[in-house]
């Protein structure tokens, strides 16, 4: 049995990166109990690619740490990358966008989780640090259910130099924050909105508060003080885009 590991898996996030035509895959791998499902996409494919590697459960649990894979898993080569010069463009034209950035949130479950929201409002792209922040595979993208080949994802060194240029360009940045004066409701919120969000525990790093325009907090009504960064996160977009 091969002694590759597989990347990415889950049905959904197998599906969307088999359709994606600028996924470059070398091997997927299929489960008897999953050929029906893979078989249901498998003719869509737009692109070049490898025949399916028929694999037991016990195998495909080792090629991919068993993690839940739901019977099938690929090896692919990381998506093109993606420059704030390119999201700028892509918006250009666009009457209301939306940009989510987060500031060392680090839990791949989280991450993912905010992609799949992202995805789900129709967000512009996802900006993260780029030494603080998870690999864009396994569990994040099992996590993101295939909306990380759709949602743009940046990875840029130093967030406060990136606000300054979305600043320059024309965008707002909201910053996320319990220290924030108003809640997110009570904005006029702008065409063209940059949402910041922090880790869970610390919140957003001191630097990069202090370059958002403005900081904003979720109200919270109940006996818990304060909601899951990525529940935050599709909240905001909520707001944001309603």
């Amino acid at each position: 049995m091969s002694k590759l590991t597989a990347n990415i898996w889950g049905a959904h996030a197998v599906r969307a990166a088999w359709l994606n035509p600028a996924r470059e895959i070398s091997h997927i791998f299929v489960t008897e109990q999953a050929v029906r499902e893979f078989s249901s996409f498998q003719a869509m494919k737009g692109e070049k690619r490898p025949s399916p590697t028929l694999v037991s459960k016990k195998d495909l649990d080792k090629m991919t740490d068993h993690a839940v894979h739901q019977g099938m898993a690929l090896v692919t080569a990381p998506l093109p990358e993606v420059f704030l010069g390119d999201l700028l463009v892509a918006t250009s034209a666009q009457n209301r966008s939306v940009i989510l950035m987060l500031d060392q949130v680090t839990d791949p479950h989280n991450v993912g989780a905010i992609l799949r929201s992202a995805c789900a409002f129709g967000a512009a792209g996802l900006i993260l640090q780029k030494k603080h922040a998870p690999t864009l595979d396994g569990v994040l993208a099992k996590t993101a259910c295939g909306a990380m080949e759709h949602v743009p994802v940046l990875s840029e060194t130093n967030l406060s130099r990136t606000i300054e240029q979305l600043q320059d360009a024309g965008w707002t940045v909201i910053g996320l924050d319990e220290r924030g004066s108003r809640t997110i409701g009570q904005f006029d919120l702008p065409e063209k909105l940059v949402l910041v969000l922090g880790a869970e525990g610390p919140g957003l790093r001191q630097n990069v508060a202090h370059h958002c325009d403005f900081l904003a907090k979720l109200e919270m009504k109940g006996p818990m003080p304060s909601i899951n960064v990525s529940n935050a996160a599709a909240v905001a977009l909520y707001a944001a885009t309603i």
